[in-house]
Parts: C-alpha cells; sequence; structure tokens
C-alpha cells in the first residue's frame, strides 16, 4: 500500500467519516443538506409521475389520453408513494427524513425535536422541492410543450398540475381542500407515529420507509382526489415557486385554479393543522395508554437514524 493511500482514506470508509474531513458533515448541516436531498428525490419521482401521467405519455405515442381517472390515478399513487420509500431510505439516517415541514414542526411539538432546527430544516425542504421541481420540468419541458401545442394552451391550468396541487372542480368554497387536506395529513402523521413508536408494534427489518411509503399510496388512493393531496407544505411551495417562475403566472401563484381564487396558502396551513390533530390523537389514544400500562419497546429494536445531539 502506498504512502499517499495510508493518507487518504476512501470516502465511504470509516476513518475518512471520522478524520479532519468529515468538518462541517458533523454539525447540524449535515441535517439540512439531508433532507433537502431527500426532498428533492421526493419531488423528481413524485412530480415526474406526474408529467409522465399528464404529458408525457399522451405525447410519447406510447398512449392516446392523458388522464383515464382510475389508471392513471393509480399510476400517480403509486408513483408518490415509491418517491416517499426512496427519500426516507436516502435521508432517514442522517435527518430522520422528515422531508416535510408539517413533521418536523409536530416532531417539534410532541417529540422533542430541537426547535433551533425547525427553520433551517423546513428551508432546506422548501429549496429541494424547488429543485426537484426544476429537475422534473428540464426533463419534461418538450413534452409539457407538446401537450400545449396539442391542447391550444400555454403554461395553463393543464399542465401547472404537475407541479402543484389543487382543488376538484366541484368546490365552490374553501371549506372542502380545508378538511381534506386537514385529515388526510391527521392521518399521516398518526400513522408516522405508530410506525417509529418502539412502545406499539415497530417496523422490523428496515422496512419502515416502505410502510411509509404505503401510507402515502393510501392516502392518495382514498382522499386524494379532492386536492390532489400536498399534505406536505414543501412538497406545494417549492414546486408552485418554480411554476411561477417558470411562467405559469396566477395558475402557480397566487394559485387561481377552478372556481376559487387564490389557492397557495391551503397545501400550507391545512396540512400543519392536520399534522398537529393527528400527532395529538395519536398521543392521547395510544400512546399515552401504551405508557399508562408500562409497556417497554421490545429488548430486540432500537431507533435508527441519528441527529446532531444539542450541545
Amino acid at each position: 500500500m502506498s504512502a499517499a493511500s495510508k493518507e487518504s482514506p476512501p470516502p465511504g470508509s470509516a476513518a475518512a467519516a471520522s478524520g479532519p474531513a468529515a468538518g462541517w458533515r458533523r454539525t447540524v448541516w449535515g441535517e439540512y443538506l439531508s433532507e433537502f436531498l431527500g426532498t428533492f428525490i421526493l419531488i423528481v419521482f413524485g412530480c415526474g409521475v406526474v408529467a409522465m401521467a399528464v404529458a408525457a405519455l399522451p405525447e410519447s405515442g406510447r398512449g392516446e389520453t392523458a388522464f383515464l381517472a382510475g389508471g392513471d390515478w393509480l399510476l400517480i399513487a403509486l408513483g408518490w408513494g415509491m418517491a416517499v420509500t426512496f427519500a426516507v431510505y436516502v435521508a432517514g439516517g442522517v435527518s430522520g427524513a422528515h422531508i416535510n415541514p408539517a413533521v418536523t414542526l409536530v416532531f417539534a411539538l410532541r417529540r422533542g425535536f430541537p426547535w433551533s432546527k425547525v427553520p433551517g430544516y423546513i428551508v432546506s425542504q422548501v429549496l429541494g422541492a424547488f429543485l426537484g421541481a426544476a429537475l422534473v420540468l428540464a426533463v419534461y419541458w418538450q413534452a409539457i410543450d407538446a401537450f400545449d401545442a396539442t391542447n391550444n394552451t400555454d403554461r395553463g391550468a393543464n399542465t401547472v398540475g404537475i407541479f402543484v396541487t389543487g382543488p376538484a372542480e366541484y368546490f365552490s368554497t374553501y371549506w372542502g381542500p380545508l378538511l381534506t387536506e386537514a385529515v388526510a395529513t391527521a392521518f399521516l402523521v398518526m400513522f408516522l407515529f405508530a410506525v417509529i413508536d418502539l412502545l406499539n408494534t415497530p417496523v422490523r427489518a428496515n422496512l419502515g420507509p416502505v410502510v411509509v411509503g404505503l401510507v402515502v399510496f393510501a392516502i392518495g388512493m382514498s382522499l386524494g382526489a379532492n386536492t390532489g393531496y400536498a399534505i406536505n407544505p414543501a412538497r406545494d411551495l417549492g414546486p408552485r415557486l418554480l411554476a411561477w417562475v417558470a411562467g405559469w403566472g396566477d395558475s402557480a401563484l397566487p394559485g387561481v385554479q377552478g372556481s376559487l381564487g387564490a389557492y397557495w396558502w391551503v397545501p400550507i396551513v391545512a396540512p400543519i393543522v392536520g399534522a398537529v390533530i393527528g400527532a395529538l390523537v395519536y398521543d392521547f389514544a395510544v400512546n399515552s395508554v401504551l405508557r399508562a400500562r408500562n409497556v417497554h419497546a421490545p429488548a430486540d429494536v432500537r431507533e435508527q437514524g441519528r441527529v446532531v445531539e444539542e450541545e
């Protein structure tokens, strides 16, 4: 072995991870980078599957009609579920893979996550979502332009849905979308708390991300049609900002869709409210009961995925 190889261990080795090169990776910035990358992956594969269903497949000659109701919805729901799964696998070991500001907030409220990290996590998530949407646009801009040409539209409501969520046409007030997003996110957080609760029935064999992906798939299939199930403020806000910059105008911001006016705030406010409700319901109805019964975590199960300790 040469002297050079002794002095420069491979990047993935334990020596490299613990040596002087570790630097900022040992700080909270490593967590921020992890949240950025996890949310980036979420949006690339999530918005990517919508772009496939709406524009790419119909215009590629491999399919004739966009949105054949149930079939395309199944494709989209499955794509978003898999996007969540792989995003959590990538980011989970470093930051816990919140990849969702609503999740970050309830972890701070109910699970002792440091409030000092909340702003950095949220900024990282929104930035990752913005750049993930930018990559989707770069990959599919020709398909989107072809779809617009076929349908005589120009960066309008037909294709803005690739990037943003919106209300179904049967809504005439905000109450329906607000209720839908709040309910869907409440279930998301309730199930997430159940998955990570070592006092309950913890997921084993490193299958937690798969179960979380199935949760999102189930929400999309059961509660998705009313609003497109944002259930994540960063998932909607980041791509919405990108769509606005890229020329979708009022359809993106303030989000004029259907019979409603400015819609941009609904996928931010409702998921946060729903997340808090879901956390409180789970802790009251399940976690507190388990603690009152002195249930202990199984001896062969431990939490996986560490974050930087507070000094």
